[in-house]
């Protein structure tokens, strides 16, 4: 089974709900219509004024039958959801009339219903920047306890069992982070590890990769800074095997392992790879997709309290689809 199957099938399963934000927006609408026809969720939200999304759904010829459409500006929410953001944000200057005026806007209204339990993921980016989605959720939902950092991470299908969980290796992080510290570091490897979980069903392996192994690379600043990293995994305990700092073939390769890195934990075993740098992992990700043949899906984002996913602005219908599924099974399967 694909990824985007199994990610599909395990959504449906699950029966999580899902905000749209962005309700004037044709792709959205039209995607919303096909996860609720297809069962990926068992409840959409489409966030805009009523008149303005059901305009865009008679233009797209899509039925808004079972969709919910919410204007924020007119929720019996709006007062709640306006009181807890400025209870969240007013030791940051911020008046209560600002407040209810941010928390009027379609991304922080989504990102609220999903920190109150009224939506399980949120899913945006379609006609808003990543920058606008990112400020949504770590204003409102904020990041995962014991995590100071939000990151995202591609899942590689690599079209062959000898990488990582059954083909699927993590990438992170690839598109939020431009020059990482050690603590973030840290906190990308973290959640590089739970999405490795989520995504493969299997438990991470985490190489934290570098030019250097072991200190070959000398004291180079990008070299300590890996391996401050790992010191503070080690301290954290997190639950599940990582070496570091380490070169990628040293990584990847057992035999290679074997002479850079003799008796690492994870010899044999990595599926989860953390890049030093978004240099390294924007270019890594595309070098394997392009050169190597490899399915790449995401970037996913990871390290939020809750479940929120950015799109590409040039994204397709298909693509806000899968991109929600995952999102979806991000939430987890409520009891």
């Amino acid at each position: 089974m694909s990824f985007v199957a199994s990610m599909i099938e395990k959504a449906r399963s699950y029966g999580n709900r899902l905000v749209l934000p962005e309700g004037n927006e044709p792709r959205t609408v039209k995607a919303a219509r096909k996860i609720l026809d297809e069962k990926i969720a068992r409840e959409v939200f489409l966030l805009g004024v009523r008149s303005d999304v059901e305009t865009t759904a008679g233009n797209n010829d899509v039925s808004l039958d079972g969709i919910t459409v919410i204007d924020p500006a007119e929720s019996p929410w709006l007062d709640d959801f306006s009181a807890t953001y400025f209870e969240k944000r007013k030791a940051k200057g911020i008046t209560e009339d600002q407040a209810r005026k941010d928390m009027s806007h379609v991304l922080r209204f989504g990102a609220m219903m999903v920190k109150k339990g009224f939506a399980d993921s949120m899913v945006a980016g379609a006609e808003n920047t990543t920058g606008d989605v990112l400020r949504a959720g770590l204003t409102v939902i904020g990041t995962a306890p014991g995590s100071k950092t939000a990151s995202s991470c591609f899942v590689m299908d690599m079209k062959n069992d000898a990488w990582g969980a059954g083909g699927l290796l993590i990438f992170s992080d690839c598109a939020v982070i431009p020059t990482p510290t050690s603590e973030q570091l840290a906190d990308i490897a973290v959640s590089a590890a739970k999405s490795c979980r989520e995504f493969s069903g299997a438990e991470p392996v985490v190489a934290l990769l570098s030019f250097s192994t072991r200190g070959s690379g000398g004291k180079d600043e990008n070299v300590l800074r890996v391996q401050e990293a790992v010191s503070l995994l080690k301290e954290r305990n997190p639950g599940f095997l990582f070496d570091g700092e380490m070169q990628l073939d040293a990584a990847l390769v057992p035999s290679v392992t074997e002479k850079k890195a003799p008796g690492s934990p994870v010899t044999g075993k990595v599926n989860t790879l953390v890049f030093p740098d978004l240099g390294a992992g924007n270019i890594g990700y595309k070098l394997v997709q392009r050169l190597g043949g490899a399915d790449a899906y995401g970037p996913f984002l990871q390290g939020f309290a809750c479940p929120i996913s950015d799109l590409s602005r040039g994204c397709t219908v298909d693509d806000i689809v899968t991109t929600s599924a995952v999102t979806l099974v991000q939430a987890g399967k409520k009891t």
